[in-house]
């Protein structure tokens, strides 16, 4: 399981080898598939989960999906929810630091706009060569959190002491909704995670991610909203957008756990499951943030 976010994709369907690099049926009449070597010849998301293990090239101990009861070594949901919540809890409490330490007032909002956008640009940073990285690094991925913490914690507080009281709040209780309503769809098999719904989550992100940009560039080089994407009607739009786009990245985070533990991968993988899901949960609170901000700036 490769480190992930709402941009890049995901391991399984990596830049190693293309989707086709994980070992699919062949189709009739065409070349043979899967037979590339390397930690990714297989796919995942086959027919038959437990016929092909992409952790096989690991070495013996992950050849073959763990025996019940049997999980030294290997990771298990446990692993993966304790990494996600220090993952989390990092970025939680420095967030809460940023907000009382960082006054947004008249006087000393400038400053904390700087150390703010200077944490999230390291951040993001970070975030990248995570991203990168064939291999989790645990103090880069709690460093992430803790500076992305603190873009949060400022830009939380803007938004709730600034427009809308309580938005921080709102934010978090739609996050949280919007986490628990797809892990019960895909736990009750209501979402299916398969080729055809990545291709398309990717496509559609790749847009979004697009289309955003081009919006920014126009803002700082043509000053106002830029071609008001992200404000008004059109800002509330595409917020919503952004959250379905979340929830989506959420199911595929969700997939990409529960094939790693059917498949026995390394322990280690756990912290780039907590690694990915937090980066969804804060593009999906983000969003959030952002649509209650702009209904309240309409009133």
């Amino acid at each position: 399981m490769r480190s992930r976010n709402p941009v890049f994709s995901r391991r399984g369907f990596s830049r190693d080898n293309g989707y086709a690099g994980f070992g699919a049926a062949p189709q009739a009449g065409g070349p043979a598939v899967g037979t590339q070597a390397g930690p990714y010849a297989q796919n995942p998301y086959a027919q038959n989960p437990y016929g092909q293990n992409p952790y096989a090239q690991q070495g013996a101990p992950y050849a073959a999906p763990p025996a019940p009861g049997t999980t030294a070594g290997r990771m298990t949901m446990d692993d993966v929810v304790l990494r996600t919540a220090t993952t989390l809890g990092v970025l939680v409490v420095t967030a809460a630091l940023a907000w009382a330490l960082l006054p947004v007032d008249d006087a000393h909002i400038n400053r904390s706009y700087g150390i703010a956008v200077a944490a999230g640009l390291v951040a993001m940073v970070l975030g990248f060569v995570q991203s990168f990285k064939r291999r989790p690094t645990p103090a880069l991925i709690l460093s992430y959190a803790a500076l992305e913490g603190v873009f949060l914690g400022v830009v939380s507080s803007v938004v709730d002491n600034r427009i809308a009281s309580g938005a921080a709040m709102q934010a978090v209780l739609g996050t949280m909704a919007v986490f628990a309503g797809v892990l019960i769809a895909y736990k009750a098999g209501w979402i299916r995670v398969n080729r055809r719904f990545y291709g398309f989550v990717m496509a559609a992100a790749l847009g979004f991610v697009l289309l955003m940009a081009v919006n920014l560039l126009f803002a700082v080089f043509g000053g106002g909203d830029g071609l008001g994407f992200r404000s008004g009607g059109l800002g509330i739009f595409f917020g919503v957008i952004g959250v379905i786009l979340g929830a989506c990245f959420l199911a595929l985070d969700f997939k990409q756990v529960e094939d790693g533990v059917a498949y026995g991968a390394p322990r280690e993988e756990a912290w780039l499951a907590a690694f990915g899901l937090t980066l969804t949960l804060v593009w999906i609170y983000m969003e959030f943030l952002r649509i209650i901000a702009i209904l309240n700036q309409r009133n």
